[in-house]
Order: structure tokens, then C-alpha cells, then sequence
């Protein structure tokens, strides 16, 4: 008798030895199983509860290839965060059409392109959500262009869904919804397989809403999130829209593609300042000690104002 065999008959539940066998299911993979996976393979929607509680009791022991590493401890922070959403445009269509195992292949080809994607621009993948994915930018690493990173990646993942090319032939889009803003992450929240780090604010309700207007193969971002870009993306306005769940109307901006640009510097900026008024004679003064400077004769530039203007 195998280990998963004993552990079923032990949760008196060996009614489903044979379909764990059948699929390869052994100790080494049994606490990566999720509620989705044990509903493919037939298991009541009780059993099912019945053997993930029965997985989270696996944490620390080492018994059936249990990791007896201690879990990591709960240090929630507050944070700016890019959040994105992205999930498969006209999915409740496709499942309607498709056999089961063959919407999970779909499922499963967009769920893998798009994460590659991801972690390719340093994203943490958050959560898998049915044909959903919840990633952030921001953490746990940050950097200071979390904002332009999501973007990027969002535009190279509805590009690479829409190239996908299944065993059913369906054509697939992504839709995807981007939003920035202060948040609080890291909060364990759920047992075992279940678990995950949890984010508190408006930011993840505000992405998941943009996601929902998103035309299928479009990026949609928050005025939150906007103005970080700069000028380094088109955008396309969409106006502002009444979101379920958001007390104001909410502006949007679809992303088409990337700008050429001889300094990134500059379109990054180019959209956030705008031009010193009635300051020539100091603009003046501040060029010439720079042509000198340049000519080798060092410049030391002291600029005050009165209170209030700096």
C-alpha cells in the first residue's frame, strides 16, 4: 500500500486512491494540490475541504515529504505598490465551448507565458484566481520603476498570450488592469496551500476594476499609475468610468506600446513638470555657469526665494 494510499484510507476517503495514482499524485506533490485540482479530478466539493485541511496539517511535519522548515514570520509593511490583474478575455465563453481538460490547457498555457513574464521584470506573482493572476510590483523587492516595469510587462504578456497556439486552436487574448498607490502587504492570511500575502488598500480593487473594462489585449492603467509613465508610453484616454465598489468616477488610459526616446530620463519627467514663469534672468545665469563649467572653470550655484517658494 503507497503513503497516499494509507493517508486517503486514513482520512477515510480511499474511494479516490485510485484517481491520485492515475495522475501521479505521490508525496512529493501533495501539498502543491489546489481546490481546483482536486475538483478535476472528481472530488466532492466536502472531500475536497476534508483533504486540504488535512494538507495544511502536513506544514512542519515530515511525515510524506512534508518541509519541517519553519513557516517565514508575518511582517506586514506599508508600501507604494503597482498591483496588476490580468486574466483571459471571453473565459466564461471558452469554457462553455470547451471540454473541461481542455479550457485547463488553455488555463494553464496562460497562466504559464504570463508568468514567465512576470518574474522577468522582477513581479511577484501574488495569486492564481481561477484563469486570473494577481501580481505586484513593489515588492517584496522594490525599485524605482515599479510603475514602468508592470506596464512593459503587460504589454509583452497580451502579446504573448495572443501568439499562444493551443491544442483546441481557440484564439486567446489577455486583458489586464494597473494600478498604483499605498498599501499594506505581507499579512499571512489562510493555512497550507491556502495561504497567501495578503494586500490591504484600494490600490488591488481599483486594478481588478480596470481589468473588467480592459478591450480584450489591452493594458489599463489608473491616473495612480499614469503619472509615473511619464511620456514613455501612448496612451490612449479613456475617460472616466464608474467602478463597482469605488466611491468617484475613475479616469483610464489604455496603453498602445512604447515611446522611442533619446533619454528615458527626460520621458519620465516630461509629463510630471511644467515650466518656470518669471524666472528668466535666473535661467540665464543658471546656462552661462553652466557653459563654464563645461569650459573647465568649476561653478558653484546658490538659488534661494522668498519663504514659501524655496
Amino acid at each position: 500500500m503507497s503513503e497516499i494510499e494509507k493517508w486517503l484510507r486514513d482520512l477515510g476517503l480511499p474511494q479516490y486512491a485510485n484517481r491520485f495514482a492515475k495522475n501521479g499524485i505521490d508525496s512529493s506533490v501533495l501539498r502543491d494540490l489546489t481546490d481546483e485540482d482536486l475538483k478535476e479530478l472528481g472530488v466532492l466539493l466536502g472531500h475536497r475541504r476534508k483533504i486540504l485541511r488535512a494538507i495544511a496539517e502536513l506544514q512542519g511535519d515530515t511525515r510524506l515529504g512534508a518541509d519541517a522548515t519553519p513557516a517565514a514570520p508575518d511582517t506586514a509593511e506599508r508600501r507604494q505598490l503597482t498591483v496588476m490583474f490580468c486574466d483571459l478575455a471571453d473565459s466564461t465563453a471558452l469554457s462553455v465551448r470547451l471540454d473541461p481538460e481542455d479550457m485547463r490547457e488553455v488555463i494553464r498555457a496562460h497562466q504559464d507565458v504570463s508568468v514567465r513574464v512576470i518574474r522577468a521584470y522582477d513581479g511577484f506573482l501574488a495569486k492564481y484566481m481561477g484563469d486570473g493572476i494577481l501580481a505586484y510590483f513593489g515588492y517584496p523587492r522594490a525599485h524605482e520603476d515599479d510603475a514602468e516595469r508592470a506596464v512593459r510587462a503587460g504589454l509583452e504578456m497580451v502579446m504573448a498570450v495572443g501568439r499562444l497556439k493551443t491544442r483546441v486552436g481557440v484564439a486567446l487574448n489577455a486583458r489586464i488592469g494597473i494600478a498604483t498607490g499605498t498599501v499594506v502587504v505581507g499579512d499571512l492570511v489562510g493555512e497550507g496551500v491556502a495561504q497567501e500575502q495578503s494586500v490591504i488598500g484600494q490600490t488591488p480593487n481599483l486594478a481588478a476594476r480596470l481589468q473588467n473594462i480592459a478591450e480584450p489585449g489591452t493594458v489599463v492603467v489608473a491616473a495612480s499609475t499614469r503619472q509615473l509613465l511619464g511620456d514613455i508610453f501612448r496612451l490612449r484616454d479613456l475617460g472616466t468610468h464608474e467602478l463597482k465598489g469605488l466611491s468617484r468616477p475613475v479616469a483610464a488610459w489604455a496603453i498602445e506600446g512604447a515611446v522611442v526616446s533619446d533619454s528615458r530620463f527626460e520621458a519620465v519627467r516630461s509629463a510630471r513638470l511644467t515650466g518656470f514663469i518669471g524666472r528668466q534672468r535666473e535661467i540665464a545665469l543658471l546656462l552661462e555657469r553652466q557653459r563654464e563649467a563645461w569650459q573647465g572653470t568649476g561653478q558653484v550655484v546658490l538659488i534661494s526665494g522668498e519663504p514659501g517658494i524655496g
